[in-house]
């Protein structure tokens, strides 16, 4: 992976993604026991195009120059599936916006907190996520004060006590 993340640094460097962050279940793997997953999920700020749209393309273009190859909805970087998830609401870009700064092996990255994580989980609903907020609250070291501002700010509080309690 650390090869996969070397290219992304690459990316944000030339300006082809803004800042990107590593979530999902490899990003909770930085805060709890490895989870089943089958993709890196890069939460990323797509630079804007010149009439204000969000597009892919430049990326997926950049990736393809360098030899890499779309597969699904995913790009195979360095053996790595990556998926990419523009941040598309308020949540996604305060989680990228406070990622933690962090080395995987010798590549500097970012993984969003724990918090966020968990946060996300829940806006997203799904019964995996349910299963992941049980693990973070079992294994991760939370910052309650933080989650319980994340979650008030994003209006997540109410789903959050029913899963919880």
């Amino acid at each position: 992976m650390e090869g996969t993340l070397q290219i992304l640094n690459e990316l944000e460097r030339e300006g082809v993604l803004g800042r990107y962050a590593i979530g999902g279940a490899m990003g909770a793997t930085f805060y709890v026991e490895p989870l089943l997953t089958f993709d890196l999920d890069v939460f990323i700020v797509l630079p804007q195009t010149g009439g204000g749209l969000l597009t892919l393309t430049p990326l997926y273009e950049a990736l393809r120059q360098r030899g890499y190859a779309e597969e699904g909805d995913c790009v195979n970087i360095e053996g790595v599936p990556v998926q990419f998830l523009p941040a598309y609401n308020a949540l996604l870009e305060e989680a990228l916006a406070e990622a933690d700064e962090t080395l995987y092996e010798q590549t500097p990255t970012r993984v969003l907190r724990a918090e966020h994580l968990a946060a996300i989980c829940v806006q997203t609903g799904r019964e995996k996520d349910r299963q992941r907020v049980r693990v973070f609250l079992e294994e991760a070291v939370l910052d309650m004060a933080r989650l319980d501002a994340v979650l008030t700010r994003h209006n997540l509080k109410e789903k959050w006590n029913q899963w919880t309690t």
